[in-house]
């Protein structure tokens, strides 16, 4: 009998879920949520194998936590903060790079320097900030129900011109990737690669910020690559597992955000599943299944 029950409750948890999906799904915002979600996972998980295998996500991390200024200062000056947040990123990661191939000093101690003055600033700019400023803190989780037409445009933007840049020069990104000392041997322009990447990085985390949010823009570009590369040393397949788990993590993660029966902030949900995908993918490793 208490079995009995139990089923049927279940059946109705089952059942109201499934309606408030259906509900959710008619809303236009919920479909450029799914949208954008889609095309930044996609995307996401491409670069991401790219950031993971030549060790940037640290860069990436640090380019994230920027991204705080150049909100504050769109909010400051009364702008779009994207159309502020996208060169500041990029200024950002260029200047960053610079100062690591002219100094003296190891990349992480530069990237700790720089990312701490910046996280300052961007806390000092935020002080002065006047009213409520609630919107501002949603920066720090993310909320990719609140992603519009223009974002969807210039994702759709970013990822046709990385794409091309990535699958025109993919045999050079694999030599980067794996032995930049032969790659400049073989006469590849490294410096001009390395700094068209940071472009892509940077970018890429500008326009990700606003659905994953500034504390976890960073692990939604390493967590779907780092799985992939556990279950697969086959660089096609690696690329292609990365891909399949970022978008499959974006959309579950935003169809749990934006329930109303759970209501989470859809930054730390998609993230939350890609976790959970990755604890699954050890978990798979260790019973000793083979990787392909």
């Amino acid at each position: 009998m208490i079995l009995l029950d139990l089923l049927n409750n279940f059946s109705l948890f089952a059942l109201a879920l499934e309606n408030d999906l259906i509900t959710l799904l008619q809303f236009p915002f919920m479909q450029r949520a799914i949208a954008g979600g889609i095309l930044m996972g996609v995307w996401g998980g491409l670069l991401g194998s790219f950031v993971t295998l030549r060790q940037l996500s640290f860069f990436s991390h640090a380019v994230g936590h920027s991204a705080l200024v150049g909100i504050v200062l769109g909010v400051l000056l009364q702008l779009n903060p994207t159309w502020m947040l996208l060169p500041f990123t990029l200024a950002f990661g260029l200047v960053v790079l610079y100062l690591i191939d002219q100094t003296n000093l190891a990349s992480d101690n530069i990237l700790n320097v720089v990312l701490s003055g910046t996280l300052a600033i961007g806390i000092i700019l935020s002080s002065l900030v006047r009213g409520y400023r609630g919107g501002l803190m949603n920066v720090l989780f993310g909320d990719i129900l609140a992603i519009d037409v223009t974002d969807l445009i210039l994702t759709c933007v970013l990822i046709l011109g990385g794409s091309i840049y990535l699958f025109s020069t993919l045999q050079q990104q694999i030599l980067l990737t794996l032995n930049p000392a032969v790659a400049k041997v073989q006469g590849i322009p490294v410096q001009l690669h390395r700094y068209w990447f940071v472009v892509l990085l940077s970018l890429t985390v500008a326009l990700a910020t606003k659905a994953i949010g500034i504390l976890l823009v960073n692990a939604f570009l390493v967590i779907p690559a780092s799985a992939a590369k556990l279950l697969s040393h086959q660089f096609s397949r690696f690329l292609a597992l990365s891909v399949i788990i970022g978008a499959t993590s974006s959309i579950f993660g935003i169809v749990l955000s934006g329930l109303p029966l759970l209501n989470w902030p859809s930054g730390p949900s998609i993230v939350l599943v890609q976790f959970l995908i990755f604890l699954a993918v050890i978990g798979i490793t260790k019973l000793k299944i083979p990787a392909t």
